[in-house]
C-alpha cells in the first residue's frame, strides 16, 4: 500500500471510491456530486491524502486545515474500499491526516461521525480520539454526527 497526494489522476479512483461507499450513498453522494466536491477541495487547497494497492484507490483521507476552534484541522472524509478493511489503510491515512495537520500547527484534529457508526467510532476511540457531542441534522436531516477530537502533539 502506498500513500501519497492526490493528482488528477486519482480522480476517477475517487469518484468510484466515493460512490461505492454505503455510507456516502446514505448522504446522497453520486458521481457528479464527488467529481464537484474533489473539485472545491482542490480549489479550496484542502489534503487529500490516496492509499493505493497495485494502482487502485483504496483509501482517502481529505484534511481541511482552518484557524478556528483554537487551530483545529478537520478530517471531512476517511473512507476504506469496502474489500480493503480491516488491513490497516484506515489507520495508516489517518496517521498521515494527523502529520498533515501537526506540520500546519494545527493543535487538534476533529472529525464527524455517523451515530450509529459503531465500527468507525470505536476504531477512533482506539486512536486516541475523545467524543465530545452529538449533532442531529448537523450534516444531513435525519442522521446525527458524532463529535470527536484529538489533540495533537509534536508527534504521535
Amino acid at each position: 500500500m502506498r500513500i501519497v497526494a492526490a493528482t488528477p489522476a486519482h480522480r476517477a479512483g475517487l469518484v468510484r471510491l466515493m460512490t461505492s461507499s454505503t455510507l456516502l450513498r446514505r448522504y446522497g453522494v453520486t458521481a457528479v456530486s464527488a467529481r464537484a466536491s474533489l473539485r472545491e477541495a482542490r480549489r479550496a487547497g484542502d489534503t487529500l491524502l490516496v492509499a493505493t494497492e497495485g494502482g487502485e484507490v483504496v483509501g482517502l483521507a481529505w484534511v481541511i486545515v482552518t484557524r478556528a476552534l483554537d487551530r483545529s484541522a478537520y478530517l471531512r472524509l476517511l473512507l476504506v474500499a469496502d474489500g480493503a478493511r480491516s488491513r490497516g489503510i484506515g489507520a495508516a491515512l489517518l496517521e498521515r491526516a494527523e502529520r498533515t495537520a501537526i506540520r500546519a500547527r494545527c493543535r487538534h484534529l476533529a472529525l464527524l461521525v455517523t451515530r450509529t457508526n459503531r465500527k468507525a467510532r470505536a476504531f477512533y476511540e482506539r486512536q486516541g480520539y475523545r467524543h465530545v457531542g452529538h449533532l442531529p441534522g448537523f450534516v444531513r436531516p435525519g442522521i446525527t454526527e458524532a463529535l470527536y477530537v484529538l489533540r495533537l502533539a509534536s508527534g504521535r
